[in-house]
Parts: structure tokens; sequence; C-alpha cells
């Protein structure tokens, strides 16, 4: 896997922006790998919105780039299929990053030249999905698959037709450009090849040589599926909650818990993983994968510039929760999209100018003899899908692309594991000008900080709960309604330099965050836990687990100085936000309650179990 971001994206001229992890145990049947990509288009081609593309009647259907052989046949039935011990050792086309490379550039000075009208991929599917998909524009397509270059001979027309590849893609070309597209892709020494025309027909019809081998309405091709009736039944768990935890008896105690909870899978630090990648591909990145004195320190998001000419730039950040969906599907979709902005906010974009995408990856929603949770499944579905609509209109953050992957399962030894219900959700969001990105790194002069945000009892679902082994059902709960207000004030502060770091509290909640900015500025923090916002909630007042450990959306930490806290807190207004630590010379983490240390750490100790010094990762 790492040599695919490797070979797909570096060797692509793709610079890594953003990289992470999480384990559990249900992904050991089918292990996900997300990978994301920005690109910008200009604004018109050849005196049109770039955005509208289409191929018309008699426009030329040409396949460019790589060749077309049997290993890319089964890479969509793969994906939507159960694994088991008789599935393929390798079902999927391994792309070859020069060609691509070469067809990228070759397109882009194509599309400067408007040489063609509609371009897709052919990923899933192939040429069936992509002519498919382009024929419904001008309402047919005729083509030829003998026309069709072959890694080998002897594939069947159908195999020709659905196979699958990284660096290929289908143009539709206007006939009186296709002389100069062709000897353009000569010069440049990518395979063109014209496969025939789309039509007006109604009809996608697939010859080889003079036989018709396909012969499908575009009605049916498109909507001859009858849509599926299911039946959801949701079923949330419940339980009594886990009996807390006594405090820690002194602060040396309370360091080995920080310590070992930092050292978690899922919160450790991959730095050792992620420095395999190449992060200054293009040379436009403002705020790196990786920052603090030591630049070791994750950033909330990552930042780069639109171009060379500007200071204009982009935030790029995620969320993801998955184990909120054993308790609530909704509060994991919510979740994900209020950490991802959050986190693009806290790097100094505006939030009137952050979209998103969702990428949903679900164990099977179907139902079957070997499926017999299908109903709770699809309900999970259904509520994870209400979550997103709800917090995305309320926060006003349209979701402009995402991808949907439902068999997530394997049988292994006759056992079914499905993976928990998944939604990743990635923002992005302008910096009007990237050279004044926040991080969570404080300066010398941010002696203070600042919690924005309520501290509530949830710790239903969390890294904490995990670590302790034990349920608890108070997942969080969001009021993006309310919060969407609060943002833009944070935002405001950002902008007008009264933060000068930034940061969102995420998994693991407030301890860990408070780690990473004392790691980040290389230097002591001081808290009192006492001093936090909190909110009464459903259940008792927080106490120092949820305090400490609780996944609260809504938060920010906010670092400045002291002689601009008055400053800060009048912008925030009447947000509940207090001041609740200080940074200082000494590199010591230092977490009180009620005038008592629950944690008392060098930063070495903890920046030790972090990385998991002397352990050997794979």
């Amino acid at each position: 896997m790492h040599h695919g971001v490797i070979d797909g994206g570096n060797q692509s001229g793709i610079p890594y922006g953003r990289g992470w992890e999480f384990f559990d145990e249900r992904y050991l049947g089918k292990p996900l790998v997300y990978c994301g990509t920005v690109g910008r288009m200009p604004v018109t081609v050849g005196g049109r919105p770039a955005e509208e593309k289409g191929a018309r009647p008699g426009d030329r259907i040409v396949m460019v780039g790589g060749r077309i052989g049997k290993d890319g046949i089964h890479g969509a039935t793969f994906s939507s299929a159960e694994l088991t011990e008789e599935s393929p050792v390798q079902a999927v086309q391994i792309g070859d990053p020069i060609t691509q490379k070469m067809m990228f550039d070759f397109l882009l000075e194509a599309r400067a030249l408007d040489l063609y009208s509609s371009i897709t991929d052919n990923g899933a599917g192939g040429l069936s999905s992509s002519i498919g998909e382009m024929a419904s524009a001008p309402g047919g397509a005729r083509l030829d698959l003998a026309a069709a270059p072959l890694k080998y001979h002897g594939l069947a027309p159908w195999e020709i037709l659905l196979s699958e590849a990284q660096e290929r893609m289908s143009v539709a070309v206007p006939p009186e450009k296709l002389d100069a597209f062709l000897e353009l892709a000569r010069r440049r020494e990518v395979e063109a090849t014209d496969l025939g025309e789309f039509t007006a027909s109604g009809i996608f019809h697939v010859l080889h040589g003079e036989r018709t081998v396909a012969w499908l309405p575009l009605a049916f091709l498109h909507d001859g599926l009858p849509p599926m009736k299911l039946v959801a039944r949701h079923a949330p768990p419940s339980g009594p909650e886990p009996a807390a935890l006594p405090e820690p008896a002194d602060g040396a105690a309370g360091a080995a818990l920080a310590a070992g909870l930092l050292a978690r899978h899922n919160l450790a630090s991959n730095e050792d993983l992620a420095r395999t990648y190449d992060h200054e591909v293009k040379a436009l990145s403002a705020v790196k994968p990786w920052v603090g004195v030591h630049r070791d320190v994750p950033s909330d998001a990552s930042v780069m510039f639109v171009d060379y000419d500007g200071p204009t730039g982009y935030a790029l950040a995620e969320g993801i929760f998955p184990r909120y969906s054993d308790i609530d599907a909704r509060a994991m979709a919510e979740a994900g999209v209020d950490l991802a902005v959050r986190r693009v906010i806290a790097a100094g974009a505006d939030p009137e100018r952050i979209a998103a995408l969702d990428n949903f990856c679900w164990p099977d929603p179907l139902p079957g003899p070997s499926n017999p949770d299908a109903e709770h499944k699809l309900a999970q579905l259904v509520r994870a899908c209400r979550g997103l609509h709800d917090i995305c209109v309320a926060y006003g953050v349209p979701l402009i692309s995402g991808k949907d992957s439902m068999k997530n399962d394997a049988v292994v030894g006759g056992r079914r594991i499905s993976i928990p219900p998944s939604l990743l959700v990635s923002a992005i969001g302008i910096v009007s000008d990237a050279r004044r990105a926040t991080t969570l790194e404080a300066r010398p002069q941010d002696q203070v900080l600042v919690l924005v945000g309520e501290t509530r009892d949830e710790l239903g679902g969390s890294e904490w709960a995990a670590a302790r082994g034990v349920a608890s059902y108070r997942v969080p709960v969001f009021r993006p309604e309310v919060w969407a207000a609060r943002y833009r004030r944070v935002a405001d502060a950002i902008a007008r330099g009264l933060a000068g770091a930034a940061h969102a509290p995420g998994p693991g909640g407030l301890l860990p965050a408070l780690f990473r900015m004392a790691r980040a500025a290389d230097a002591g923090l001081t808290v009192d836990l006492g001093q936090i916002p909190v909110e009464p909630g459903p259940g008792a007042p927080p106490g120092w687990e949820a305090r400490l450990f609780a996944e609260s959306g809504g938060r920010f930490l906010l670092a400045c100085a002291p002689e601009r806290l008055g400053e800060l807190l009048a912008a925030l207004g009447d947000e509940p936000a207090a001041p609740i630590g200080l940074f200082r010379p000494e590199r010591q983490l230092t977490l009180t309650l009620a005038g008592r240390a629950l944690v008392d750490a060098p930063l070495a100790q903890l920046t030790a179990a972090w990385k998991r010094a002397g352990e050997a990762r794979a």
C-alpha cells in the first residue's frame, strides 16, 4: 500500500499532503485505503466555463493512455464482493505511473488548445462505464472494440469493454480537431486511438469489427435497474455506563496513564511511515503535514498555495470516527464533518468558503442467510446520511464529491468479519493568505491557552473507552446550528491575529491535544482542568476522565499573548471560553484539578511513548 502511494502519487507529480492511520481489528478482513486528490482548473476553456463538459453527436470516441489487458478486469467486481479464502491474491490492475504522468501532461496541453469537449477516466468498468456515462449527453455511442490497443492478443470483446486502468482515459474529440489531437499525442509519445463516435441514436452500440456485441438503449443502461426496497431497523445498544475510575494517585501515576494513551495505535505518531513520501512535489506547500519546533507534530490541516503567483491558498483536513457507529452512526457522520471543518478553520480557512466530500465504506446492508444483521447495517446507513445532511446544511458546507463502497465484509475461517460503518469526511477551505496560515505551534509570545467550547460527559466510542475496554454509550451530541456562529467568531479572531496558534481537539480528547501543542512549541504547559467550560449533559457533571478524554465537538484551543487575552475573549462574545493554561519554559505537562496534579509528566517521557521509541513498526 505504501509503495502504491509513492508510485501512484509522488511519481505522477502529486505531493503527499495529508496522512493518518486508524486501527480496529474489524478491518483485518478488508483493510481500507482512502486516497484523495485536489486539482485546479482554469475558469474557462475555449471561451466556455471549464466545468461545463459534454460530448456532442458526431464527436469521436478516443481512448488515451495505457493499453488494455486482462489485469484490469476484476477491479470493480472485486471491490464489490465479499472476501473469502478463495478470493484471488491479485485482482486489480497495478498502475504505471510513468505512462500516467505522460498522459496527464498531454491532456493538459490538449485542454489548453481546446482539442476535446469531454473527458472521463477508465476506472471501474473501463470503457463500459466511461463511454456509457459520456454517451448520456449526446444520446448514444457507437464504438469498435477491435480498434482498441491491447497488451497482448486473446482478449474477448467483453474483457476489452470492462477492463480498467489507472493510466487510461476516454475523451470526446470534435471531428474537425481529431487530426490535431492525434498528432499532438504522437509528438508527446502518448497512445491515442479513435474507437468510434458519439451519436444521438439513444443506443449504446458496441461492435467488435463487423459484429455487434452489445446493443443497449441508454434508458435501460442508466435507469433500467429497478429500485431496491429494503427494510432498515435501528437497534441502538444500551446498558449501564461504566463506573468512573478513581483519579490517579499522583502526577507520576497520571503521567504513566497519559503515556499509555499516547502510545495507542490510533494516537501515536506515524511519522516513520509518512516520511517515506514526498510532501514537496510542486513546491506549493505552505503548512506541511508536520509542524512544530521539531517538525514532528501532525498539523490540523495542510495548506497549499493555489499557484506560484499569489498568496491565496487552501487548507485540507479530514475527520473519521468509525467506533461511534457501534452506538450511533448519525453521531459518527456528524463527528467527521465537525472535526474536518474545525481543522481547516484552525488553519485560517474562511468558514463561508469550505466544501467537503463524503467517502462511505460500509458493511454489506443487503439481507441474506449469512448476513443476519443487514437491517441494522442499513439503518446505520440511513442515520449516517441524515446526520451528514443536517450538519452540512447547518454549516453551509456543500458536499462536492464522494464515493461509496458497500461490500466490506470477509469470511475468514468460517467467521464473518464486517468493518465498522466508516465515513471519511474531507474538507477543503480557502485561505486568503497562505503565508499567514495558522498552526498549533504557539509562538514565544503566545503564553496563554484558551479553550473555546463546552466539554461534556461524552466518552462513548472514544479512544479512552477503547483503552479501558469498557462500553460507554454517550457519544458526543452535536449542535451545528449553534456552533456555526461560534466557528465564524473563532475564524474572525484568527484572521485578526488574536490567536497565534489554534488546534481542534479530536480523537483522544483534550489530553492528546494539549500534549501536541506543548510538543509543537517545545515548551511546558500547565493547565487547570477546573477552568474548562463544561456542560452537565445527560449524565453526571464531567469528571476528570471526561475533562481529559471526552471527544466533545465544537471545541478549539487558542494560544494568545497575555496582553491580547481581553481582545480575544471580547471577539468570542458570549461563547463559552476561558483561559485554562500557561506555556512555560520547563518542558513539563502539568494538568491539575481542584488543586492537585492529575498529570505531571516530562515532555520527553510523553514524546517517547507517543513515538513508541524502541518499538519497530511494520
